[in-house]
């Protein structure tokens, strides 16, 4: 299955970027490509369920040089305007020079150039990300969303493009062994508006401690202000480093459907173009 194999990539490759704003201190993508590589998570919890079929991804696409570039409702003609994070890789980061990449952008990237659009990236914070999507403050949000029924009620996606876990993070010596045994009175870190916020709250039936990003979460369970982080998995492996006062604990399965891209929900001409432009990267192996 499409989704599928691009999830076996997706957990192998985050390829360097090639244009965004203002440099960083060090590239938080460190090492490129195929060095970043980390292995799917093995240490699963025993009440991990795999992720559900997917009930969206269409059997089809339109045909991609059938596509008219002028009426895919852009905020600027001939540009792809896409919001996206700064701080989770190796899916999405910045590089040494300032420039937006990851495995998500990169992917979108190679979709844009099917397009013969240009691609123009631009960081905010997850917890607005879909609302300017649906304003249509971007034409594309790019952070390795998943795709929840809830969700869909605010923006809308194009085909899936790979699926993910969740990783429990807890300091060095931690009595938590598992996300069986996170309890009321615990802190427990989450990035607000995350699919790890709905996890917590709504299946363990917990309040957790939200943080406006990746980098402030991870730094408050360093400094032990919280007990543990769940985290994206991918995001924790990009994240925890040899030496660090923290450990990834175990990991589960993600909720709901596979992960895509946002787009306003009543501009179905740009969904379908990076449906064609997704399916056409996919073909010739890029």
């Amino acid at each position: 299955m499409r989704t599928l194999w691009l999830a076996l990539i997706a957990s192998m490759i985050c390829a360097m970027g090639l244009a965004a704003p203002a440099a960083a201190d060090a590239d938080q993508c460190a090492p490129p490509g195929i060095q970043s590589a980390s292995a799917l998570p093995t240490n699963l919890a025993a009440s991990a369920a795999g992720p559900e079929e997917d009930r969206y991804t269409t059997p089809s696409v339109v045909p991609l040089d059938s596509i008219d570039v002028d009426t895919l409702g852009l905020s600027r003609p001939g540009t792809l305007t896409v919001g996206t994070l700064s701080d989770a890789p190796p899916s999405i980061c910045i590089d040494s020079t300032g420039q937006f990449t990851g495995f998500d952008n990169e992917v979108l990237r190679a979709v844009a150039g099917k397009l013969g659009l240009q691609i123009e990236f631009v960081g905010t914070e997850f917890s607005g990300l879909l609302a300017q999507v649906a304003a249509r403050r971007f034409d594309v949000g790019s952070s390795s969303i998943t795709t929840t029924d809830a969700r869909r009620r605010t923006v809308g996606f194009t085909n899936g493009y790979d699926f993910g876990y969740f990783s429990l993070v807890a300091p060095t010596g931690s009595s938590i062994t598992g996300f069986d045994q996170l309890a009321a009175g615990q802190r427990i870190g989450v990035v607000q508006g995350t699919v790890q916020e709905a996890y917590v709250i709504d299946t363990l039936k917990l309040q957790p401690v939200k943080y406006p990003d990746y980098n402030t979460v991870y730094a408050s369970l360093k400094t032990r202000q919280i007990d543990a982080w769940v985290a994206p998995s991918q995001q924790a492996q990009g994240t925890v480093q040899p030496g660090d006062p923290a450990e990834i604990i175990e990991n589960t399965f993600s909720l709901d459907n596979f992960i895509a891209y946002a787009v306003a929900t009543d501009n179905q001409p740009l969904i379908d173009a990076l449906n064609s432009g997704l399916d056409a990267v996919i073909a010739d192996g890029t």
